[in-house]
């Protein structure tokens, strides 16, 4: 039987109030979605929190949880990051996906051959950036996810397309 894939989904940041409540940072698009998914898990799998009440604020969501009841039990969980199953993410529609299903999907130039491996995806203000790790070795590199940079993408097949500016890492001039 296979672990299931996780996925960050948020972050306690700190205690809200005196009566146990939790300042979580949301990285779902709707923050009170994480009040939906149950029992939320900790990174290797086991259960972290259950959130049973919640409501929105700026960044994310005050919530209560079943397993915490005082300030200082919600405090000792700053930082602590919250994670889902993939699974229980609904299925998206035709033509969209989630962003997290292109970690591990092969990258391929315009003309087909392959260039590397998607290793991630982040968002550090600017926009979605796609970390590319080269199929070749060396160190990896980042580009914009958007549709000139990344014109095609292939879930099902197992791969994306991309039109790497000249100057990646490892090219010669």
């Amino acid at each position: 039987m296979s672990t299931p894939r996780l996925l960050l989904i948020g972050r306690v940041a700190g205690a809200f109030g005196v009566r146990g409540e939790l300042r979580i940072t949301s990285f779902a698009a709707d923050p009170l979605s994480l009040l939906s998914y149950g029992e939320l898990k900790r990174e290797d799998g086991t259960p972290s929190l259950t959130l049973t009440a919640g409501r929105a604020a700026k960044g994310g969501l005050v919530a209560r949880a079943r397993e915490v009841e005082t300030r200082d039990e919600a405090e000792a969980l700053r930082g602590l990051r919250l994670y889902i199953a993939r699974q229980d993410l609904a299925e998206p529609d035709e033509d969209e996906f989630y962003l997290a299903d292109l970690i591990g999907l092969e990258a391929r130039d315009l003309g087909g051959a392959a260039v590397g491996t998607v290793k991630t995806v982040e968002n550090f203000g600017a926009g979605d950036l796609v970390e590319i790790v080269p199929a070749a070795g060396g160190p990896s590199f980042w580009l914009p996810f958007t549709h000139e940079a990344v014109p095609e993408v292939k879930i099902a097949e197992g791969w994306i397309s991309i039109d790497p500016p000249a100057e990646i890492p490892g090219d010669e001039p």
